[in-house]
């Protein structure tokens, strides 16, 4: 789900199955909030956000409570169920959301949780206004404040890990309590890894060496391991956080899950990759990204004060991300030096290069080599369209 904030006009509400569906979620709504309070709540002037997931988002003005609630709300309404099997996001993200709402407000990364019903499918929430998103900042042409608000994004995600570390059972109890079995991101990543070696040998004709696919292997054991477990809102991408005045804020929860923090910090040092639209960060961004977060954590797991052992822990999480892009997006590439440029693949071409760089210095001296030669190739095929693009705000 991304939701546009940064819009300075009225949305204005649709015609058709869009109006029937923002209709519907103000009806659910107010039913939800009267049964909260006690007290009916009367809801006007909605306006579509827009959302892109399978719920209905919707701002809506309060016109009418005997209770001390904001002038206006955000209603999340997921209207149909999911298919028999599969993740619930609606359950993924009442959870997500009940979890932080517990916390002190000053650990809150997110807007509060003001009611929910699992049986009509809907949350109401702290609406943080037409706040700017940290994608709004990137796409600005003011370094200054895209590299605050790429340092605030970093310390932000480093709290949301410090304040939800050691509440996986919690998490768990409160999705079993709406019917969600407990879940990992991790579903589909013993496939996506074995099928690599053999995208990279059709693609580029370069084999991948024993150890590094051993490298692999541990890297995917170390991202389900105990170690470093948090709460992770799983889709880091720019347009799903707010740059508000006092920090960022994270808002969509639909794939929200307990994981090892790992994986979230290794988008540090591949900002955003999850997202298709990533481009680069200025020299030494990253690692300013880095040491925000650490800041955060370091209380919570000391051993990361250390160095080198961030360092050998980040490099490990860096590399299944990279592997697992490359097996998820690789073959579908058109690498031929006279296509049009496109940023994914020389976002490739970056990931793979850091990554080289990154594990010369620890000392997986395998992993850096195979790296290398994964870049230079791709980079070869992408001719002059192998360097990514900077963010406009860095151009």
């Amino acid at each position: 789900m991304t939701v546009d904030t940064s819009s300075t006009g009225d949305a204005g509400v649709g015609a058709g199955a869009e109006q029937l569906a923002i209709a519907a979620a103000v009806a659910a709504g107010e039913s939800v909030l009267s049964r909260r309070f006690g007290s009916a709540i009367t809801l006007v002037a909605p306006e579509d956000l827009a959302g892109s997931g399978p719920a209905t988002v919707v701002r809506a003005r309060v016109v009418s409570s005997s209770f001390a609630l904001p002038r206006t709300l955000v209603i999340k309404h997921y209207p149909d169920p999911p298919a028999a099997g599969a993740a619930d996001p609606f359950a993924q993200e009442a959870v997500s959301y009940q979890l932080f709402t517990a916390l002190a407000p000053d650990e809150r990364m997110c807007p509060e949780l003001l009611a929910h019903d699992g049986r009509a499918r809907v949350l109401v929430l702290e609406d943080l206004g037409r706040t700017p998103t940290l994608e709004d900042k990137l796409y600005a042409r003011d370094s200054r404040a895209a590299e605050r608000a790429l340092l605030s994004w970093a310390r932000s995600l480093g709290r949301l890990h410090a304040s939800t570390a050691g509440r996986e059972a919690d998490f768990n109890a409160l999705l079993r309590r709406l019917g969600g079995p407990a879940k990992t991101d991790s579903g589909g990543d013993d496939e996506l890894r074995e099928r690599v070696p053999a995208v990279i040998q059709e693609r580029l004709g370069i084999p991948v060496p024993g150890e590094v696919l051993a490298q692999v292997t541990t890297a995917l054991e170390q991202s389900r391991s105990a170690g470093f477990r948090a709460f992770s809102p799983v889709e880091l991408s720019p347009d799903n956080n707010l740059v508000t005045g006092e920090s960022v804020r994270f808002l969509d929860f639909e794939y929200g899950c307990v994981r090892s923090a790992l994986v979230d910090a290794a988008h540090l040092r591949l900002p955003f990759a999850s997202w298709p639209d990533a481009l680069a960060l200025p020299a030494g961004m990253s690692e300013a990204m880095v040491a925000a977060w650490r800041a955060e954590v370091v209380g919570v797991w000391p051993a990361l004060a250390d160095d080198e052992v961030l360092a050998a822990h980040l490099t490990t999480s860096e590399l299944l991300r990279v592997w697992l892009i490359t097996g998820d997006e690789l073959g579908s590439l058109d690498l031929s030096r006279h296509a049009a440029p496109v940023s994914r693949e020389a976002a490739l071409v970056t990931w793979w290069r850091d990554l080289a760089k990154h594990a010369g210095y620890v000392r997986m001296t395998a992993v850096s080599e195979f790296a290398a030669r994964v870049a230079a190739a791709l980079a070869a095929r992408l001719g002059p369209h192998a360097d990514l693009a900077f963010y406009p705000a860095f151009r």
